[in-house]
């Protein structure tokens, strides 16, 4: 079969397509033809070698997120069966409860191999049944950035009818949260410093818009659209840079949700501004199985379909990271498989 594997990092260029032996599953295990796979930040950083939960042993197969059909299952087997449409969790083996280390101990495309290959074994606990009415272009940009955004604002934000949600930027993670949040009632506002991005946010409904390059003060415009009041949730994606600004663009109490950081660390906030407002920190990394599946049942009766910005040929696969790592892109870039 034909596979990427990371054989350096540094760039780009470690990402080399190879071929390897088929796979077969073992006890517990499912032979997945993966269909498509979607990008994460998180790919570049481990390629680029910065990513600070440490760098994977290499060759590994890159990247967390895809679908595929399955084809083989290993004895024991019961939740899944050949033919299934499935896409597998980032943490193969947190299925349900709070994040513990023994539950992310094992994250696709990172501590152990990921899914960018024709075939890949899975742990079946590890799969997740798609809706019908997605594709697997679609359903391939689920595992990480929509289970991330559904487990901060649901889970962890408890988001409400009426309350105000700010994203960052118009990637994977933060068009995610402009749909849930407007699925669940929400009010969204999302920045850019891309105009053409700003009005396609609004095409897809949100409510407010601020380009960050003619606002750079834009925590004062946040302010001004709430009346003075601040948002109740920011999707935080910045780290470093950003982070003061959210800090006070934030309601008293509000929550910042920590995803990502495109700039790095999260940075250190202005302690007694963070004080006086009691403002809720949380550090989101994706989440469960089970949160997984209650995301697909919650977006099925409304139709919800992910945003893809392009997708590439499997042969294209390195120009797809460079594209995604440009930041030029809206919503998901996918490379189909």
């Amino acid at each position: 079969m034909k596979a990427y594997e990371l054989q350096k990092t540094g760039s780009i260029e470690g990402w080399v397509q190879v071929d390897r032996p088929d796979p077969k599953p073992g006890p517990g295990q499912a032979l997945v033809r993966i269909r498509a796979v979607s990008l994460n930040y998180r790919d570049w950083v481990i390629a680029r070698g910065s990513y600070r939960r440490g760098l994977p042993d290499l060759p590994l197969i890159p990247v967390s997120d895809g679908a595929g059909e399955v084809v083989a299952v290993g004895e024991g087997v019961t939740r899944v069966k050949p033919g299934d449409r499935v896409a597998p969790t980032f943490f193969q083996t947190w299925t349900d409860g709070p994040q513990t280390p023994e539950r992310t101990a094992r994250a696709l495309g990172g501590n152990i191999d990921g899914v960018l290959a024709q075939h890949v074994v899975l742990d079946a606990e590890g799969l997740v049944h798609l809706p019908d009415y997605l594709s697997f272009e679609e359903g391939s940009t689920l595992p990480c950035a929509a289970v991330t955004v559904w487990n901060t604002l649901v889970l962890e934000g408890k988001l409400q009818a009426g309350q105000t949600v700010l994203a960052q930027g118009t990637g994977g993670v933060s068009i995610f949260a402009l749909q849930f949040a407007r699925m669940l009632g929400a009010r969204i506002i999302i920045t850019s410093s891309h105009d053409e991005k700003l009005e396609r946010a609004r095409q897809l409904g949100a409510n407010e818009t601020l380009n960050y390059k003619k606002h750079p003060d834009w925590e004062q415009k946040v302010l001004e659209l709430t009346g003075g009041q601040g948002v109740d949730h920011i999707i935080e994606v910045g780290g470093e840079q950003t982070l003061p600004k959210s800090l006070r663009a934030a309601r008293p109490g509000g929550h910042i949700h920590l995803i990502g950081l495109l700039s790095g660390a999260p940075g250190k906030p202005d302690a007694a501004q963070g004080d006086s407002k009691q403002v809720q920190l949380h550090p989101v990394y994706v989440g469960s199985r089970v949160m997984f599946e209650d995301m697909n049942r919650a977006m099925t009766p409304h139709r919800l379909k992910p945003v893809i910005d392009r997708v590439f040929p499997f042969d294209q696969a390195r120009e797809a990271l460079r594209y995604m790592q440009e930041g030029a892109h809206f919503g998901k870039v996918v490379i189909s498989v």
